[in-house]
């Protein structure tokens, strides 16, 4: 029987000559073996380039018979050493890794199916390939016989070559993406990866793309939690030779992050993302790994003894055996209930996004596709490009306007699952505004999953704004639900645990508190008064000057700064030094000064930098910097940043509503705390400053940012 072509298989075929293949021929062989799809996707491109059925037929044969020839069972193991010793040399298809035997002081090759464990190989295979040495890599290798008889082994490696592309095209895979529509580029992933998009749902496509997200974004960080067969861990076992798949089991932070005795970086240092199957079964025997994990989720970066920083995502998938419904509407559980003890509230809230696994098919002949899609290798290397090469922060960042009850690591785990979207539907960048809403829309919902759960899990006010919304490009307020939990009382608004309520261990001192302070109902605050400059400005108003003397308390930002701010719209900050970890804190303070007038909409810093300066970290920096302007943008306030003026040396503050306020020490007003636990350290009231000077004048020519 022909195969009858749809419109999309023409489309993609003219468009991607020889990088296609049907995916049927893929099922068809994959029956009678164990390789990964990747691997024999790898060898239908090397002989099915092709759309023609007579060469695509021989070019089965050829995948069958190199098979046959090359790729080893585990129960052929002795066949194939006797084979290389008779011959003296075979090239194999097998899954090559490298490690160093202490005892040995060398390094030793393991063929996974070959079954030796004991195979010479020169340093050059593996300095050329490091994943060797973390995990392994499907591979063709030649392995040699040893005729040397004082030698301590039978074989080595003389040549081995990754089953990966050599060279990949991204603007010749990008430039092609305008010829298609969105969805029609969205059912071309799917059927890339095996799947049969119309048999999916719109909802069920985007939860296979979240899927894919970790593969195309840096550090991207996600849970699954769901039924049984619906292919969770398939990305990450059979897509994509750039990432591995722990299977339960004990995870170390040796084996993850750092070797401390071997000084080599763990798996995150060599694969794109690292999953872990069936989470409920990891098992953490060393509490400084989850630290360490926390430390890497939040920023990429961990410490060892020596700072590693690192991009691969952590992705942990698993099972659910409680009903949702149950679950959800349930005082006593919650969505990650499986995890393990030691995954705590601070891990949790480090997850970009909760896939909805129980909303995913289990996977049956009907939901695999016999259509043509893009060679696995092939589009792995494109997410392998978009994850090291491509950014598309600025352009989210640009167009997400974040609703009120987002807070920080919401709006960093929306913004992440945006990238990703927008890096595997858009990799010529071009996106509409109804497209960015949809996006918008779910991956709002996939954070929120993971806040509502965390709120649900600990019911006090930490993680209580869980109505995360967006503003959508039509200027609209769009608040987000997850629809498993919309009308679940239980979830939406869990009883609030009181102290005297709180399980403790004894002994702790939560409990000896406890027992000394009163009731948490009896303390009733009594509002501070307002200063009369904020209840009245334009009344009370008028030019001052301040002397303040060495080791006075009771002055702040609040009190003599921002009455002076009240009904300005732009703001202007000159100060050379913002550059310390406690200088940018101080304009941290300033900047908030400014967001509570609910006026100001446009922060101008003017200062300098000095690259010369060794104690100056420019990077850290600009990534402060880039972070408050990112937290600014929340309550809809520019933040421009001016070093063009090297000879800076005033200090002061100017409003477009003609106040210039004359700072002798800048926002440097306050001594250093002596100790962490200090009174002063969060009550600026309460520290001590140091003797400067302050006037406040009115200007002839209001100040004006543009």
């Amino acid at each position: 029987m022909t195969y009858q072509k749809d419109a999309l298989d023409e489309k993609v075929n003219a468009l991607y000559l020889g990088k296609t293949v049907r995916k049927d021929l893929v099922q068809r062989i994959k029956k009678g073996t164990n390789v990964p799809t990747f691997v024999l996707e790898f060898l239908l491109a090397r002989f099915c380039a092709t759309d023609d059925e007579e060469e695509i037929d021989d070019g089965l044969e050829a995948v069958v018979q190199t098979l046959q020839e090359h790729y080893v069972r585990a129960d052929e193991s002795n066949a194939a050493q006797s084979c290389v010793s008779t011959k003296g040399r075979f090239r194999f298809i097998d899954k090559a890794s490298v490690q160093y035997v202490e005892k040995d002081r060398r390094h030793w090759a393991t063929l996974e199916n070959f079954g030796s464990k004991r195979i010479a190989v020169n340093e050059k295979f593996f300095k050329d390939n490091q994943r060797l040495l973390e995990g392994g890599i499907w591979a063709e290798v030649t392995v040699a016989y040893n005729e040397v008889e004082e030698d301590n082994y039978s074989f080595y490696i003389e040549d081995l070559r990754p089953i990966q592309l050599a060279r990949f095209d991204f603007e010749g895979y990008a430039a092609h993406r305008g010829e298609f529509s969105r969805d029609e580029w969205l059912d071309l992933i799917l059927r890339s990866v095996g799947l049969a998009p119309e048999a999916l749902t719109a909802r069920q496509k985007f939860h296979f793309i979240a899927r894919m997200a970790p593969l195309a974004e840096a550090n991207y960080n996600y849970i699954e939690l769901g039924p049984r067969g619906t292919g969770k861990s398939y990305f990450f076992s059979e897509f994509s030779p750039y990432a591995t798949l722990i299977s339960g089991g004990q995870s170390t932070k040796s084996t993850l992050f750092y070797n401390n005795a071997r000084r080599r970086p763990g798996l995150v240092s060599f694969w794109d993302t690292v999953a872990f199957d069936e989470v409920a079964g990891i098992r953490i025997k060393d509490p400084d790994t989850i630290q360490i994990m926390k430390d890497y989720m939040a920023n990429g970066r961990f410490s060892r003894g020596t700072e590693v920083i690192a991009n691969a995502g952590l992705s942990f998938v698993g099972n659910l055996d409680l009903s949702i419904p149950q679950i959800v509407n349930s005082p006593d559980h919650d969505l990650f209930q499986p995890m393990p003890k030691e995954f705590d509230l601070a891990v949790m809230d480090r997850f970009a996004a909760y896939i909805p696994g129980w909303e995913m098919p289990k996977m049956g002949s009907e939901y695999l596709t016999n259509r043509f899609g893009f060679i696995s290798d092939y589009l792995a290397e494109a997410f392998h490009y978009l994850f090291k090469h491509v950014n598309v922060y600025e352009e989210v960042n640009r167009r997400l306007k974040a609703g009120p009850e987002i807070e920080g690591r919401d709006e960093k785990g929306i913004k992440k699952t945006l990238c990703a979207f927008l890096k595997i539907l858009h990799p010529d960048n071009k996106v509409t505004d109804a497209e960015f809403d949809e996006y918008t829309r779910y991956a709002v919902e996939c954070r929120r999953r993971v806040k509502e759960q965390m709120n649900k899990r600990k019911p006090d006010e930490e993680f209580a704004k869980i109505n995360l919304s967006f503003i959508d490009t039509q200027g609209n307020q769009v608040v987000v639900y997850c629809p498993e939990s919309k009308d679940a009382q239980a979830t939406q608004h869990p009883e609030r645990k009181t102290l005297t309520s709180a399980t403790t261990d004894t002994g702790k001192l939560s409990d000896r508190i406890l027992n000394l302070q009163p009731p948490l109902t009896s303390y009733v605050p009594t509002p501070a008064p307002k200063s009369e400059h904020c209840a009245n400005p334009a009344a009370v108003l008028e030019p001052r000057d301040y002397s303040i003397q060495s080791d006075a308390v009771g002055i702040s930002y609040e009190d003599i700064i921002e009455p002076y701010l009240q009904g300005a719209a732009e703001v202007c900050l000159e100060d050379p030094y913002i550059r310390m970890s406690y200088q940018v804190r101080n304009f941290v303070r300033f900047c908030e000064c400014a967001v509570r007038t609910q006026t100001i909409r446009k922060i101008r810093l003017i200062t300098t930098i000095d690259t010369d300066d060794e104690k100056f970290d420019l990077k850290q920096w600009v990534d402060r910097l880039q972070e408050l302007t990112d937290s600014l943008k929340r309550f809809d306030i520019v933040l421009d940043i001016d070093t063009s003026n090297k000879d800076l040396h005033d200090r002061r503050i100017v409003t477009n509503t003609g106040w210039e306020i004359i700072l002798g020490r800048g926002l440097d007003w306050y001594q250093q705390p002596a100790g962490q636990f200090e009174v002063g350290l969060y009550d600026d009231k309460l520290r001590p400053c140091k003797k400067m000077e302050i006037r406040i004048k009115r200007v002839l020519k209001p100040f004006s940012a543009e």
